[in-house]
């Protein structure tokens, strides 16, 4: 029982219906980006294993990829490595009727890119005094930013991580870099911290998100992207499906040789 009286799965219970709200909430944000033709960039970035990837999962379940487009760029290729660092995120930006996720983003160069020696210090300082105009410019521009960053303590970090090397079906998920993360803890608190403080601003605000409990995370993540955009339901216009055509007369089925996929589960036996 938790501290409430709440027993595990009556809290799972409300989790999931609080979520199913959300998501119909989502659909009808969807369908107004699509009408009036907003843009909005939703940034997530914060520990390895503080949960950014399942609650993108959740955000975008039952939504449409070319709305709500989800991008996690690998790391920069030689060429990419020469240009402008911000002209890759550039040509990102969403046009009329998009939902950019970046799971990940140009955050990376105070970061990731910082703490494990990818640029240099100079470069890591420039970024931090630019950011805030590149992110005035987006928005001046009429894009709807918003920035999340998930937190999630040494403890609950280091169980998640020892849960994903127990378990085949999460050991894809532990890369050298989340082991690089665990043992210089210290190292990325102060450049997050950092970070933060140099980038929050009153145009782009960082909104912070503990997450230790990944479903109340999930649900105030959610939740607070809801109440951060303007949106109104559109009113679906019910489709008239009309008749299905007769079958031809004459019709013959073609008996030509198909492959079925062999039948191994039978949910009725």
């Amino acid at each position: 029982m938790h501290k409430n009286g709440e027993s595990k799965k009556q809290k799972t219970a409300r989790y999931e219906k609080e979520l199913a709200h959300l998501q119909v909430e989502l659909a009808h944000l969807q369908a107004w980006v699509v009408k009036s033709g907003a843009r909005i960039v939703i940034i997530f970035e914060g520990r390895d294993a503080a949960g950014k990837g399942g609650t993108i999962r959740r955000l975008t379940e039952h939504v449409s990829p070319r709305v709500f487009r989800v991008v996690a760029l690998p790391a920069p290729t030689d060429r990419e490595k020469t240009q402008m660092y911000m002209q890759r995120y550039i040509a990102l930006l969403p046009a009329a009727g998009e939902i950019l996720i970046l799971d990940r983003s140009w955050y990376n160069r105070p970061g990731v890119e910082r703490v494990m020696g990818f640029c240099t210090e100079k470069q890591a300082r420039r970024f931090l005094e630019l950011a805030s105009r590149f992110e005035t410019a987006i928005v001046e521009s009429g894009v709807t930013l918003l920035k999340y960053f998930l937190t999630v303590s040494e403890e609950e970090q280091e169980r998640r991580f020892r849960r994903r090397i127990e378990d085949p079906l999460r050991q894809w998920k532990l890369s050298p870099m989340d082991i690089e993360s665990y043992q210089r803890w210290w190292d990325y608190t102060r450049a997050y911290d950092e970070m933060i403080r140099m980038t929050d601003s009153r145009h782009a605000p960082w909104w912070i998100v503990p997450s230790d409990d990944k479903k109340r995370a999930r649900i105030n993540c959610i939740s607070h992207i809801l109440k951060s955009i303007p949106y109104e339901k559109v009113k679906f216009k019910e489709p008239d499906l009309g008749k299905r055509q007769k079958r031809p007369d004459g019709f013959v089925e073609d008996a030509s040789p198909r492959n079925y996929v062999p039948e191994v589960f039978d949910v009725q036996s």
